[in-house]
């Protein structure tokens, strides 16, 4: 099935067929240990008093476009990291992601500023108040974004799903499922997953 969607009112709006799930997770845990299991390394990872390189606590880095059959040009890129010394509180995550939707000469662009993320194995729940955008009433307004980390044919989903554009009252940590397809050859998305200690 396509669906196309633009910003607010000034293009036309998805109907998402089907309940959009919303992913929450509640802060808790504490620092742990990262063994070889785990998986590698973060390549910015930063050395530690021993010589060794931390591994962060969790990132979703990398920018891809989206699949649409009609066309239309997506795009998100994400650069959102949350250090290793802060592994017990996810809103201590950093950095910015950034997205733009044009399709028959319309559209519109956003960037937003972290607020928060989680991620569980190859899934990442980003969110973030947009910082600057060319859409009016966008500012101020907090987004979130689900990405599935599956290499080659990644997903992704927004919280604007079902409703054609930003709007007030979201809380943090908050996405919808990752129902998009990454267009074939655009780029990769990476997920660094989360690792508390219950």
């Amino acid at each position: 099935m396509n669906r196309r969607w633009t910003f607010g009112n000034r293009g036309r709006r998805t109907a998402v067929l089907g309940a959009v799930l919303l992913l929450t997770a509640g802060l808790a845990g504490s620092a742990t240990a990262f063994g070889a299991e785990d998986g590698p390394a973060s390549a910015t990872a930063s050395p530690t008093a021993s010589g060794r390189a931390a591994r962060e606590a969790a990132a979703l880095t990398g920018s891809a476009k989206l699949y649409r059959s009609a066309g239309d040009d997506i795009t998100f890129s994400f650069d959102a990291r949350l250090a290793a010394k802060d592994n017990d509180d996810p809103l201590k995550a950093t950095g910015t992601f950034e997205w733009s939707h044009y399709a028959g000469g319309e559209g519109a662009w956003a960037k937003a500023e972290v607020d928060c993320l989680l991620t569980g194995g190859k899934v990442a729940v980003v969110s973030g108040v947009i910082t600057d955008s060319d859409l009016p009433g966008a500012k101020g307004k907090r987004v979130g974004v689900t990405v599935h980390d599956t290499g080659r044919h990644d997903r992704l989903g927004y919280s604007w799903a079902a409703t054609g554009g930003p709007v007030g009252g979201l809380p943090r940590c908050v996405g919808s499922a990752p129902f998009e397809k990454v267009k074939k050859g655009t780029g990769d998305f990476t997920v660094v997953p989360w690792l508390p200690k219950f």
